[in-house]
């Protein structure tokens, strides 16, 4: 049986312990988020800089809450969307870029919130896992693919000269691409169902609002079959015609071949 001076110690190791570890998550202790705004501001980038991204975030967000009229506050706003994307709180990036943006529609760093919820949208649509499954991309509904390429689109147009519009027009090519080959995939089902003015309208589309995408060759493919099977024989030949001239080396010259995965080249 311990004896009562053995039970103590080990209450009291155990709290230690638990201490320690209370103090390894938040810095130097709970304490550490009721300081003032600059020494807030200090932990939280010290946090981001060694990239303890949760520990970076109750910072700032203690920051945020204690101190919202502050200049370092702002800075805390902005920080916070890489330190939530880091850790993979991606609705969180959203949901704060859109606020610093409403709250901040000046600020010099509008262009960088923009950024960073394009970026938060875009990670659902291209990561390692997708090529390691081959995920399908094109049968997905595309609606995160749409919300970040207008995020990103609003950051070309309002700030060309950006540091991050380069690298958003990129991307920009990428979601292009997508949104058009699940146009495709629409269209694709709509033909082996037998509607084929559905699929014409989708095709059409295609042609019509994503020109230079890798799926246009087989819009055309689409078109020129549905317009046969509504027999517009003339325009048929025509829209093959076309097809022919413009991608001579089309792999989608008979209707029903494998679609090309493009996405696969990113």
């Amino acid at each position: 049986m311990d004896s009562p001076s053995t039970t103590l110690s080990a209450r009291i190791l155990v709290a230690g312990l638990a201490l320690a570890l209370g103090g390894c998550f938040f810095g130097k202790g709970d304490e550490d988020l009721k300081s003032g705004a600059d020494q807030l501001y200090e932990y939280g980038t010290r946090s981001m800089n060694n990239g303890n991204y949760a520990n970076a975030v109750q910072y700032f967000e203690a920051l945020e809450a204690r101190y919202p009229f502050s200049n370092k506050a702002k800075q805390a706003q902005l920080d916070l969307l890489y330190t939530y994307y880091r850790n993979g709180d991606r609705d969180q990036v959203i949901d704060a870029s859109i606020q610093f943006e409403r709250e901040n529609p000046t600020h010099p760093r509008v262009d960088y919130a923009l950024y960073m919820r394009g970026l938060a949208q875009f990670s659902s649509q291209h990561n390692r896992l997708h090529k390691l499954l081959r995920v399908d991309l094109a049968k997905r509904p595309p609606v995160e693919a749409r919300e970040s390429f207008s995020a990103f689109a609003q950051l070309v147009k309002r700030y060309p000269n950006s540091i991050y519009a380069p690298d958003a027009r990129q991307r920009m090519i990428f979601l292009r691409n997508r949104l058009a080959a699940h146009e495709i995939y629409v269209a694709d089902y709509y033909m082996r169902r037998g509607a084929w003015a559905a699929a014409l309208n989708r095709a059409r589309y295609v042609v019509e609002t994503y020109d230079g995408s890798p799926s246009v060759a087989q819009a055309l493919d689409i078109m020129a079959q549905a317009y046969g099977k509504l027999g517009m024989q003339d325009v048929s030949i025509a829209t093959r015609e076309v097809l022919a001239q413009n991608y001579p080396d089309s792999r989608f010259k008979q209707y029903g071949e494998a679609r090309a995965r493009w996405w696969w080249l990113f």
